[in-house]
């Protein structure tokens, strides 16, 4: 594993705790030697998370639409990609990366995440996905996966590829042992 992609809010959250995890996650993936691969704004968790990994020495990638990148973009990156549409940033960042992270954030992050879930379940990678939960901040979230499985429309080795901490050690701990599962989505 050598870059990491994590999606998260472009907005700040209602609590300091979700700038505190983005910080140290920064900070975590510089100190491992993980180059970060973000969206490439430079407000809210994004432009915390990207400052943090730069100043403890980290390389960061971001990746841009060119649609809103004269107003969002930050201007201190390692690298920034600025591409054509939503589309394009999503397989960019999908293509630079060996594993994904979320941290709380609103629409845009959890289809960021779905749609890297629904790719590993159907078989087209096996990269480890994982999300940070941030004060409980997913909680509604895993409650809704786990009632997904329980009522028959995910099956228990999909709900199990979502890998969940509470800090980002643990949960870049759990990336270095992921086994993705054995069989795609329609194999018993």
């Amino acid at each position: 594993m050598k870059r990491v992609c994590v999606y998260c809010g472009s907005s700040p959250g209602a609590r300091g705790e979700y700038a505190d995890a983005a910080r140290s996650l920064g900070r975590a993936l510089a100190a491992q030697g993980l180059e970060l691969v973000y969206g490439g704004a430079d407000v809210g968790l994004m432009g915390v998370l990207a400052d943090a990994a730069l100043n403890a020495g980290g390389r960061v990638v971001g990746v841009i639409p060119e649609s809103f990148a004269d107003r969002v973009s930050h201007r201190g990156l390692s690298e920034l990609r600025v591409v054509g549409t939503m589309h394009e940033r999503k397989r960019t960042m999908f293509d630079l990366a060996d594993a994904f992270v979320a941290l709380p954030g609103g629409f845009g992050t959890l289809e960021e995440l779905s749609e890297l879930l629904t790719w590993a379940q159907i078989g087209l990678h096996q990269k480890p996905c994982g999300l940070l939960n941030v004060a409980g901040y997913y909680d509604t979230l895993l409650r809704f996966l786990d009632h997904a499985t329980a009522e028959g429309f995910m099956k228990p080795r999909h709900r199990a590829m979502l890998l969940v901490a509470s800090g980002a050690e643990e949960l870049l701990a759990q990336f270095q042992g992921y086994v993705p599962p054995s069989a795609d989505k329609w194999e018993e």
